[in-house]
């Protein structure tokens, strides 16, 4: 039996307090896990299904609510999407330039992605108009990385704070290619302006300072876009006025929720898990990268491709895990996976440095910060960078009342490190991990005993 006491408490206004209770007695996970699925694959498969010709048959779909943002937005805009669920979700798209005016404005819920992605869609619709909005955290993050070269493109967009904010307003116009030089490496950037593109005669092009995952540009490919890849500059050409057709796609395992089953196996002793039917695309596994720095022992094991996608099982076996610096080109592909891997290097030999990250500021949360914060009130020694962590390892851990912030990643990277705190931890908000996990507590549960 497990020494971990797991229970979800639902308080009156519908929050959920996670308390994870352990004695000083062992602890230790096993087992075979199954990951829900990405949630980047997810929303690219129902938006270009929504505008392609056709159906589009989508399985393994994430059930998280990011992606029902995204179904209810792209539904609003004339594209027919059955109920979601794991099995098999069914899309009928309207074509590419066929949005309708929605009588409502669009809801994005907490989706950067959605929203982002989106903005590239409906700039590009010439003579209708559209409003899109979304919670508070995500009316509080940056939009102008997407409304600004969408303005190069002849876009026209408003919103507060010049712009900058949402909920915007966007009149769709016949926009103008352009080559966009991006600042940052970013996926939705990148993913935005191809979008536009897409709808765009001529070529447009995106390059960036350093790879960023390339879910879009293989989908798009597989959808029947023409695109061009040229990795020695880190740049896309996609060329518009392209048609797209209803594809079959299968969704793998999200990495970014593997992450956490892999250092919660890496830093409890005597633990062995297998994590199966992860997608390991090479934009994506930083996170792997990290932690063979790290000295972590993992194999991946059944290699193979789905719908184009590279996919493995990941067997994770606990190690007495060494401090490294996390910087420069590999932060783009494991952005998502820097809260948890705070949680790593608090269990790590030596002090780990973590940088070139100052986009965790602007996530769901400033996760630089709260994850400072919530780790040291567990005893933890983690002092904040301008632009990432420094943290000492060793430290050991104790149970204490520690907050999500409503910040999916940051409640789940509490809960790992929960499991190796002596004492009693109660994460309030911990319902936050629904946006990415909907079972994680379910799942959390099965391998501690």
């Amino acid at each position: 039996m497990s020494a971990a006491v797991i229970t979800l408490e639902t308080q009156a206004n519908a929050s959920q307090n996670l308390i994870i209770q352990r004695s000083s007695a062992d602890v230790s996970l096993h087992g075979r896990v199954q990951v829900p699925g990405d949630k980047s694959i997810s929303h690219r498969a129902l938006m270009l299904g929504a505008i392609a010709e056709g159906e589009t048959e989508i399985q393994g779909l994430l059930l998280g609510e990011d992606p029902r943002s995204t179904a209810n937005c792209f539904r609003a805009l004339g594209a027919e999407i059955s109920e979601l669920n794991t099995e098999l979700v069914k899309v009928r798209g309207i074509g590419l330039g066929n949005f309708q005016e929605p009588v409502d404005i669009l809801d994005a819920g907490n989706s950067g992605t959605t929203i982002r992605l989106m903005l590239g869609l409906l700039a590009s619709h010439p003579g209708r108009f559209f409003a899109v909005t979304g919670d508070g955290s995500l009316r509080s993050r940056p939009m102008s990385r997407v409304v600004n070269p969408l303005q190069q493109m002849g876009a026209q967009i408003w919103g507060r704070k010049g712009n900058t904010l949402a909920p915007l307003a966007i009149q769709g116009q016949a926009l103008k290619p352009i080559h966009y030089h991006s600042p940052i490496a970013s996926a939705q950037v990148k993913s935005c302006i191809l979008l536009a593109g897409l709808n765009t005669e001529g070529q447009t092009t995106v390059t960036e300072p350093a790879l960023s995952r390339d879910h879009s540009e293989r989908m798009l490919k597989a959808f029947g876009a023409e695109l061009s890849i040229d990795p020695e500059t880190n740049s896309v050409t996609i060329t518009g006025n392209a048609k797209l057709y209803g594809q079959k796609v299968v969704v793998p395992g999200d990495i970014s929720s593997a992450a956490f089953w892999l250092i919660a196996a890496s830093i409890v002793p005597g633990s062995e898990l297998v994590v199966e039917n992860v997608g390991v695309n090479p934009t994506r596994t930083g996170i792997l990268e990290a932690l063979e720095m790290m000295g972590a022992d993992i194999q991946m094991e059944n290699q193979r491709e789905v719908a184009g996608e590279p996919v493995a099982d990941l067997r994770v076996r606990s190690s007495q895990l060494k401090s490294c610096t996390i910087a420069g080109d590999i932060i783009p592909r494991l952005i998502d996976e820097i809260p948890i891997l705070a949680v790593a290097a608090v269990f790590a030999e030596g002090t780990t440095i973590i940088k070139d990250a100052a986009e965790l500021r602007v996530k769901e949360s400033d996760r630089i910060t709260v994850m400072a914060q919530q780790l040291n009130k567990m005893g933890a020694k983690v002092t904040e960078l301008p632009d990432g962590m420094e943290i000492t390892g060793g430290t050991g851990l104790v149970g204490a009342e520690v907050d999500s912030h409503t910040d999916h990643r940051i409640a789940m990277s509490l809960a790992i490190a929960s499991l190796n705190a002596i004492g009693t931890t109660t994460i309030y908000r911990a319902e936050a991990a629904a946006i990415s996990y909907p079972n994680f507590t379910d799942t959390l549960v099965s391998i501690c005993q």
